[in-house]
């Protein structure tokens, strides 16, 4: 089951080598595209996402990626 669609375009979001984020799977999160609590009392649990290397990574908002955390270009679709 995918989470309802938060955006149709993805977030680009810098991440710091070391540090685990938490990707927002149900799409209710209102610090997208990061978790903020609201799956409580659903069926979804946020992904942890351990960054290998300080970068700039283009993260899924839309929750239909088929490459989760990471945008696929699905959003063009939905």
């Amino acid at each position: 089951m995918k989470g309802q669609v938060a955006h149709k375009f993805p977030a680009a979001a810098a991440v710091e080598a070391g540090k685990t984020y938490y990707w927002c799977a149900c799409g209710k999160s209102h610090n997208q595209p990061f978790c903020d609590g609201s799956h409580k009392g659903s069926q979804f649990t946020p992904l942890a996402y351990s960054a290998e290397e300080t970068k700039t990574v283009y993260l899924c908002q839309c929750k239909q990626t088929t490459a989760p955390p990471f945008c696929d270009g699905t959003h063009k679709a939905v």
